[in-house]
């Protein structure tokens, strides 16, 4: 694996060549937050945002925007594309992210099995993850709300990434990074980041990514045990009378769908003014009233505490029956850290594994 020492002022100057080649993103501040954003020339991402805890939203939204035009159309008799649906083209440039952190990284993998399937393949979500670099930063100072190594990932995890950084230096201006794969490498490359450690540092440099790994991990307090939840009967957990407690405080503001990085749900809307229109995806989510509205009227989870369930059990029960790879969750923390009213999935989680029905008890 080519490990390879970036500079501060490489650094900085890389990045100013990559803008001719791609669309760059990453963290900006934004009021008492980080949140990821498009970057024009001169702006450097704010890699050391860890420190405060994780952006408010996860990197799903430069992939899956929170509003997305796919098509536009027109009613208007006297133009020869009337009323025929043209699909909106992406910008052509490639798409570079830095600053994802691993969990963010983990988490498309985890919502590719959804978008990307043998039978159904979803363009508006594939072409934009395919020609997307993901330059991920090792999370030495992870929150208390982590419980990434729970869950398959962890601060060190390459797993979707194509390149890691790992600051080298106490003031975070000089990195290692670790290509992991050629896009990554062709990232290096165009950036001019080609300064291959020597055979000793190289050495170093290898170790001190297992031993920096190896203490990120050891902050990481919080543990969720997941191991009997693919045993449990779905009726059990459907039916379990712990679901009143969980949702009595909920106010189903969806603060945990929308910052949720593998939370994929979405709603298709028209819109229309004259004779122009067009068809666009929103982010919705399983917490809203109108999310399972059916055309009658009638509402197969028309209270608060039937929404909670579906969003727990979907997560941590049908995810892990319906794909058998573990649950939906890559313990990033935000839900936890956002919710208004304190609802901690570390704990429903834990519940959930350890219920029993009454009468089954040993």
């Amino acid at each position: 694996m080519k490990t390879i020492k970036i500079e501060k002022e490489s650094w900085v100057q890389g990045l100013e060549k990559l803008q001719d080649r791609y669309r760059l993103f990453g963290p900006m501040a934004d009021k008492d937050s980080y949140e990821f954003k498009e970057l024009n020339s001169g702006d450097t991402p704010v890699l050391e945002h860890g420190k405060q805890g994780n952006t408010r939203l996860s990197v799903k939204s430069v992939i899956y925007p929170q509003s997305q035009t796919m098509f536009t159309y027109t009613l208007d008799e006297s133009k020869d594309d009337h009323h025929i649906m043209k699909e909106v083209e992406l910008n052509g440039k490639p798409r570079a992210v830095f600053g994802v952190r691993p969990c963010d990284a983990a988490s498309f993998r985890l919502v590719q099995r959804n978008f990307d399937t043998p039978e159904y393949k979803d363009p508006f979500w594939i072409n934009p993850y395919e020609e997307t670099t993901f330059v991920g930063i090792a999370c030495d100072e992870p929150s208390k709300t982590c419980f990434c190594t729970s869950v398959g990932c962890g601060p060190y995890n390459e797993e979707g990434l194509d390149l890691l950084l790992v600051n080298e230096s106490k003031d975070g201006n000089d990195f290692f990074a670790r290509i992991l794969t050629k896009k990554g490498d062709d990232l290096a490359t165009a950036a001019g980041w080609l300064t291959n450690a020597n055979a000793d540092v190289d050495a170093a440099a290898d170790v001190d990514f297992e031993s920096r790994k190896r203490d990120a991990e050891k902050k990481i307090t919080a543990k969720v045990s997941i191991d009997q939840l693919k045993e449990k009967k779905t009726t059990d957990l459907f039916s379990a009378d712990f679901w009143d407690q969980v949702g009595f405080s909920c106010l189903n503001c969806g603060t945990c769908t929308y910052s949720c990085p593998t939370c994929w749900c979405f709603d298709i809307q028209d819109e229309v003014k004259g004779c122009q229109g067009k068809r666009m995806r929103n982010w919705d989510s399983c917490m809203y009233t109108l999310f399972t509205l059916e055309g009658s009227g009638h509402n197969p989870r028309s209270n608060k505490v039937q929404r909670v369930r579906q969003r727990f059990m979907h997560k941590l029960k049908y995810y892990v029956d319906k794909y058998d790879a573990g649950v939906q969750c890559v313990g990033c923390g935000r839900c936890i850290q956002l919710c208004p009213v304190n609802i901690d999935i570390r704990e429903v989680c834990e519940t959930m594994n350890t219920y029993t029905p009454a009468g089954e008890e040993a």
